[in-house]
């Protein structure tokens, strides 16, 4: 006999209200605030890599200091979001980059820029999990997947943004602080509009406080709503279940897929124009706007793969796009002398099938684990990823120095390629599921689903 959950839930059946929309688009501000910080700082570094006399290291450091600060905010406030509850961190974390963003304007030195620039990775982090959180527990199961991968599209919107803000103020003198304070005014817009934003009633509900929950419940869904339908049972948080059997596995597919896609994606877009000079595809200027519109490209394969998500379904969406990535990377990586509309071609295939990946980003860490933990897990996958991230951004600049573009594009798909190893054994198959039925151990296995639970 089939559950009311997964035939009569209010709240895996709803459409796509007004608040649903709005929700949307407010929790997408983390991941535009993410893809903006992390490019503008790469137009900023023309400006500062000769007025702070900053050598490849210090420039490597200055670019991948704020993946760092993600590491500690998406591993700690991961944990406090399941402790406290989505609502009040859900303006706490932006109102810190609207004031360490306006302060980058000031800095005088190399390490004021360090400092700040880790703080507001870290404030980023922190976002990460609460609002991705926030909006798989409000999202139905049918909508789930591409409204938690339109946030991926946010995050390129954000670099785009970035490359053309740069791109305007590459030739203003002292033009850096500009782009660096910049963040503040998306930040700012943000913090008004997440206001009032309800709580999470399957959180709430976990914590045992059900009248809280029926008032939120009403509130959104409706009159006929009730908490009965959130299929959510009162649990203690306890971060070590992350780390139990079931889980553990699962953990690993996340924070090791997110990590093999978005340390050479990172990589790229921090130093964008440097790695175009180092193609000889252009220079200066030129170099910033071929930047942007790769990352317009970049943007297209998100949206593409929005539409992949259901109708691909999540495990065959995650392989192909790997492995079609990594046949990007080797174009270049082998022919680093190539033609121009070689380059142009290898780096095409690479971002447009990077969507994939970079959708279920979003899409399986909120899917494959339970309320009680859901955001300690978004925020351990998160920091997990942003440890290869740091790496790649770093050793970026170094590596094209010493070893020169094509094998430093051959190591990028070397960890590409690990990425669609691991997406073969151990990504699973959670679409047309409740998010209860997508976090339950018993329900998904590290393969697949059942065949019946396959459609949405």
């Amino acid at each position: 006999m089939e559950t009311t959950t997964k035939t009569k839930s209010i709240v895996e059946e709803t459409q796509f209200t007004p608040f649903l929309k709005r929700l949307t688009v407010f929790c997408c501000g983390g991941p535009f605030l993410d893809g903006y910080i992390l490019v503008i700082i790469g137009a900023a570094l023309v400006q500062l890599t000769p007025q702070l006399h900053l050598n490849a290291y210090m420039t490597g450091l200055s670019g991948a200091i704020s993946l760092a600060g993600l590491f500690i905010g998406g591993a700690v406030f991961g944990y406090v979001t399941d402790l406290v509850g989505r609502k009040l961190m859900f303006t706490l974390d932006l109102i810190t980059i609207v004031v360490c963003s306006v302060l980058c304007m000031f800095i005088t030195s190399t390490w004021h820029l360090l400092i700040l620039r880790f703080v507001i990775g870290m404030a980023v982090g922190a976002d990460y999990p609460i609002a991705t959180s926030l909006l798989a527990e409000f999202a139905p199961k049918k909508q789930r997947g591409m409204l938690l991968g339109v946030l991926q599209v946010f995050w390129f919107v954000g670099a785009v943004a970035a490359d053309f803000v740069g791109y305007a103020l590459i030739d203003i003198n002292n033009g850096w602080k500009f782009m660096l304070g910049s963040a503040a005014i998306p930040a700012l817009i943000l913090v008004v509009g997440r206001w009032g934003t309800p709580e999470s009633p399957r959180w709430l509900m976990s914590k045992n406080r059900v009248d809280e929950a029926r008032q939120v419940m009403k509130k959104v869904y409706g009159p006929d709503a009730d908490v009965d339908d959130l299929e959510q049972e009162i649990v203690v948080t306890k971060y070590s279940k992350i780390f139990e059997k079931g889980y553990f596995s699962r953990l690993i597919f996340c924070g090791g897929f997110w990590m093999c896609s978005v340390l050479p994606l990172f990589a790229i877009y921090t130093f964008g124009p440097t790695i175009l000079e180092s193609f000889n595809l252009a220079h200066g200027k030129a170099a910033m706007l071929g930047d942007s519109l790769l990352s317009v490209v970049f943007m297209i394969g998100c949206i593409l793969a929005l539409w992949l998500i259901n109708h691909m379904g999540r495990r065959p969406l995650i392989i192909w796009t790997f492995a079609i990535m990594a046949i990007g990377m080797l174009i270049l990586g082998i022919l680093p002398n190539a033609a121009p509309p070689i380059i142009i071609l290898g780096f095409c295939i690479y971002a447009l099938a990077s969507g994939g990946p970079a959708d279920l980003e979003w899409i399986y860490p909120n899917e494959l684990f339970p309320t009680e933990v859901r955001a300690s897990a978004v925020g351990m996958a998160t920091a997990i990823s942003r440890i290869g991230a740091f790496l790649g951004t770093f050793a970026l600049p170094i590596m094209l120095e010493k070893v020169g573009v094509g094998p430093t594009m051959l190591v990028m798909a070397g960890i590409t390629i690990l990425g669609l190893i691991l997406s073969i054994a151990l990504a699973p198959e959670t679409r047309g599921l409740t998010l209860a039925e997508a976090a339950s151990v018993s329900t998904v296995d590290n393969a697949a689903i059942p065949a019946e639970a396959s459609g949405d």
